[in-house]
């Protein structure tokens, strides 16, 4: 997999001042980090809601097993 250095990324950085011009491009990083911001806010809510799921697997799990061994 290739790696992103620092020389790739400011080639991206004068492109993107090139095309969208100064004035715009704080504009554009304030976006781009509003979007990065939602996508990891999303990415937390699966991770806790997974880490959720199997929390509470292992609660019915540990139930059974206490079932198991009552009825034994």
């Amino acid at each position: 997999m290739p790696t992103i250095g620092w020389f790739e990324i400011l080639i991206v950085v004068a492109i993107a001042i090139i095309v969208l011009g100064p004035k715009d491009f704080p504009i554009m990083l304030k976006k781009a980090g509003s979007w990065i911001g939602t996508a990891k806010r999303y990415m937390n809510n699966i991770q806790n809601e997974v880490s959720n799921i199997d929390i509470e697997d292992e609660k019915i799990n540990n139930e059974i097993k206490k079932d198991i061994k009552k009825d034994e």
